[in-house]
């Protein structure tokens, strides 16, 4: 297993070196980005919007029934939710749920591009394939990231106010209140540079498990589910490591 992992290791770092290599034509690959940007961030932000509305819902509901004690301040369940979506769910639980969706996206994409021999046919005509197919996806999604976390910042925080409003849990106007109580901008900007390293890790690692895809259907459907698997423990270790640099 070990030995497993350190040659994989050391593929996926070679298979990065290909892919940071200088775009043969700026064009084509701005019409690359362009294209990836609207299909990896544009079309993910639905899917973000709903979760993010139910999931900061939830917080709130949770927060105040759980924090009725008369020495906590009724604003508690507002800066709660707050912190809770700024710290940890807008970045990264976020991340882990589009692992899923963007990670199996690209590697059953490029898995199947490698079974019908369509990289084949790339590298026989002297194109980088790796840059050519795996550099767009990868600075698009990273770019693009930021924006999804900031949508779900914001619609996880309303999700938690329309609680407040079409419920007698708490009173919207405690509820506003806490979330501007004791506000620290840094928790912000944390959320944003986690995504960043997160956007990196999904984009990468789902590419790299479908550029090596060897076999049919089968192994396609198996190198999405490894890639998955591999970004989801991948973005938990760093976000455990990203936190103790960013909040010691």
């Amino acid at each position: 297993m070990i030995n497993t992992w350190l040659t994989n290791t050391g593929k996926y770092c070679l298979f990065m070196e290909r892919t940071f290599k200088v775009p043969d034509r700026w064009s084509v690959f701005a019409r690359r980005c362009i294209d990836e940007i609207s299909k990896l961030g544009v079309d993910s932000i639905p899917l973000v919007i709903i979760i993010s509305l139910f999931i900061g819902a939830v917080i709130a509901i949770q927060m105040q029934l759980n924090t009725t004690s008369p020495l906590m301040p009724a604003y508690t369940v507002g800066l709660a939710t707050r912190d809770i979506v700024l710290l940890e769910f807008s970045n990264s639980i976020l991340c882990l749920i589009l692992a899923g969706k963007v990670g199996s996206n690209i590697a059953s994409e490029i898995g199947t591009m490698r079974v019908t021999e369509q990289i084949d046919a790339l590298e026989i005509m002297g194109v980088n394939s790796c840059s050519f197919l795996v550099l767009p996806k990868v600075v698009a999604f990273v770019l693009f990231m930021p924006i999804l976390v900031t949508f779900c910042m914001g619609t996880a925080l309303f999700g938690g106010f329309l609680v407040a409003i079409f419920t007698d849990l708490i009173p919207a106007s405690r509820y506003s209140y806490g979330l501007q109580a004791l506000f620290q901008e840094w928790y912000v900007w944390y959320g944003l540079i986690k995504c960043f390293f997160f956007a990196f890790i999904i984009a990468s690692i789902a590419s790299f498990f479908g550029y090596y895809v060897r076999g049919g259907a089968l192994e396609v459907g198996k190198a999405s589910t490894d890639a998955v698997v591999t970004s989801s423990i991948l973005i938990l270790l760093f976000d455990v490591i990203l936190t103790k640099l960013l909040l010691q």
